[in-house]
């Protein structure tokens, strides 16, 4: 009967030497005239998973290791992504949503940022 470490170990052809790490979730960064929007596609989590932060000047999200003392974890992989948040956010109404995979992050703009906006029109040289 082979070892239950045995079981588990790759033969040398397959074993990967070197770091292993998955891509960052793929984002989304639009901006509107009352928020900053972030969206991020994780499919196949859920909301207990996620852990979103705003600190100073940095929006914070990843995602939670989970509680197991692991033999071997190559398909559980947490991630961190880093965003700095633009001057004129209300920081306090920061908000997270969480639906079918995608997490939605809402940045409002404080009303003196959205009062400093000013629309240029573009006129044509005749």
């Amino acid at each position: 009967m082979p070892s239950l470490r045995r079981m588990f170990e790759a033969e040398p052809p397959l074993r990967y030497e070197g770091s292993f790490s998955l891509p960052s979730p793929a984002v989304d960064i639009t901006e509107d005239d009352a928020a900053y929007k972030v969206t991020a596609e994780l499919p196949g989590m859920t909301d207990k998973e996620i852990e979103v932060v705003v600190s100073g000047d940095m929006l914070k999200g990843e995602k939670r290791q989970e509680k197991k003392s692991f033999y071997l974890s190559e398909r559980y992989r947490s991630f961190q992504r880093r965003f700095y948040v633009p001057e004129g956010v209300d920081r306090d109404k920061v908000a997270a949503d969480f639906a079918k995979g995608v997490l939605t992050v809402t940045m409002p703009k404080t009303p003196k940022a959205v009062e400093r906006q000013k629309k240029i029109e573009a006129k044509s040289a005749a």
